[in-house]
């Protein structure tokens, strides 16, 4: 099941996020429930529907490139790079989801800006 999750959890991710398409991204991919970690997004799918409508209409040229995925039985942690405009330095994001049934039912997410000035060559991806 973890390569199953790790392939729909990118197909959500593109779609829901990349495409705003939150409600084709839930039928083929949400759970029947859906608990929402970030403090700033509501709980349930309505509170998704609300943040990525917000997104669509403030950052429409946005776009999460996912660099990496990695699973373990019922979770995918996602490594990506958000950019609201392209251009821009955007923000590393790890984006964590847990399955049920096949079903993506809970979500968390770190992010943190990209500095101007890192301390290091190494690029956060």
């Amino acid at each position: 099941m973890s390569e199953e999750n790790k392939r729909a959890a990118i197909a959500y991710f593109e779609k829901a996020i990349n495409e705003f398409d939150t409600d084709t991204a839930i039928a083929l991919h949400g759970g029947k429930h859906y608990k929402q970690h970030n403090p700033l997004i509501e709980d349930d799918w309505a509170g998704l529907k609300k943040f990525v409508g917000w997104l669509r209409d403030n950052h429409p040229e946005g776009r999460l490139h996912i660099k990496r995925a990695f699973a373990d039985g019922d979770f995918v942690l996602l490594h990506s790079e958000w950019v609201r405009t392209p251009g821009e330095r955007g923000e590393a994001v790890v984006d964590i989801v847990r399955f049920e049934d096949g079903k993506i039912v809970e979500h968390w997410d770190v992010v943190q800006p990209i500095p101007e000035n890192p301390k290091n060559n190494n690029t956060m991806f």
